[in-house]
């Protein structure tokens, strides 16, 4: 055995992942705003699970001392201006190249050292996505967002179909072929729904892993806002399955112009059938513009479907033209 081979195997003992993420790069991923009591932890934390990892920060605008703390703290800091977290993560995955990333926030509310874990499930599974599910008690996850993640988990498996039970988890692996192949239109926190939806809708092989998830350091304040930011990431999903479910979305819309379209008309149906006459000449014309626009709604969805699987097969052969984590050797 080389003196190499003896230096790879006693890194290996320290660190089990090292051996199976020697010869891939790993991009630690951390948007920012107003962590300056987390961030430096959390950089810690990275290095000590992934000694060979380059930590990146993108600072959004904080008013705080987050960008000094992370560049004292030994990462790749740079900043974004575009307020968001979904802005912020757009940048860093077009800045940044690597064949994993992680993307974690730097609220020290999730644990570095499960990132090993994750890696290896997402390598070992060929997987192209792995998120890390947050168990943590009313502390770390008040009920009222426990209620509401039930709530979108279930929305979406009801729009997308079943796959994940966590969609609003903000510690996910992913592999380069996910990551360059997602098309980041989401500003805020909707980000992480929208990056189950990418999975979801181009079939990609993914899975999910439960961790602990721990209560804010003191000082660490949370930027999301329940309602306004619930109501964002409803709104989300709503127009991600307007865009990739163009034909069930317009067909609900026909099918309700229709039903509406039938209770004005059929009275007037009746009547004209007892007496050949047609009464209340405006109610008819207002079902029958109705009808026009429940069929025209049908003839939207067939067109909107076809440009809808024409990205969709786009988005899959820019997915296939990278090559698999499990492939890199």
């Amino acid at each position: 055995m080389s003196k190499l081979d003896r230096v790879r195997d006693e890194i290996d003992d320290l660190f089990p992942h090292s051996a199976m993420v020697r010869n891939r790069s790993i991009a630690v991923l951390l948007p920012c705003y107003n962590e300056e009591a987390a961030i430096s932890s959390v950089i810690d934390g990275f290095k000590r699970a992934l000694p060979g990892a380059r930590i990146y920060v993108y600072d959004n605008n904080s008013t705080d001392g987050t960008y000094e703390a992370a560049v004292a703290a030994g990462a790749i800091v740079r900043r974004e201006m575009l307020q968001g977290k979904g802005n912020v993560v757009r940048r860093m995955l077009a800045d940044i190249d690597a064949d994993i990333y992680i993307l974690a926030d730097g609220d020290a509310t999730y644990d570095p050292t499960a990132a090993g874990a994750l890696i290896e499930a997402l390598v070992t599974r060929n997987l192209d996505m792995m998120v890390g599910t947050r168990n943590g008690g009313d502390g770390a996850f008040p009920r009222g967002h426990r209620f509401g993640n039930r709530l979108f988990n279930r929305i979406l498996a009801h729009m997308f179909g079943d796959g994940f039970t966590d969609i609003l988890s903000g510690y996910r692996v992913l592999s380069r072929r996910f990551a360059k192949s997602f098309p980041v239109t989401s500003s805020g926190f909707e980000i992480e729904a929208e990056l189950s939806v990418h999975a979801l809708d181009l079939k990609i092989a993914a899975g999910e892993m439960p961790l602990p998830y721990a209560t804010r350091p003191e000082g660490s304040q949370s930027k999301l806002r329940t309602y306004r930011d619930g109501t964002r990431i409803l709104l989300t999903l709503i127009k991600l399955y307007k865009e990739t479910r163009p034909l069930r979305f317009f067909s609900a819309i026909g099918a309700m112009l229709l039903i509406i379209c039938a209770g004005l008309g059929a009275p007037l149906i009746v009547t004209y059938l007892e007496t050949g006459l047609v009464p209340r000449f405006p109610t008819a014309i207002l079902a029958a513009a109705i009808a026009q626009l429940g069929f025209l709604s049908f003839a939207i969805g067939l067109v909107l479907e076809a440009i809808a699987q024409g990205r969709r097969e786009a988005k899959r052969m820019r997915y296939l033209d990278l090559d698999a984590v499990a492939n890199k050797s």
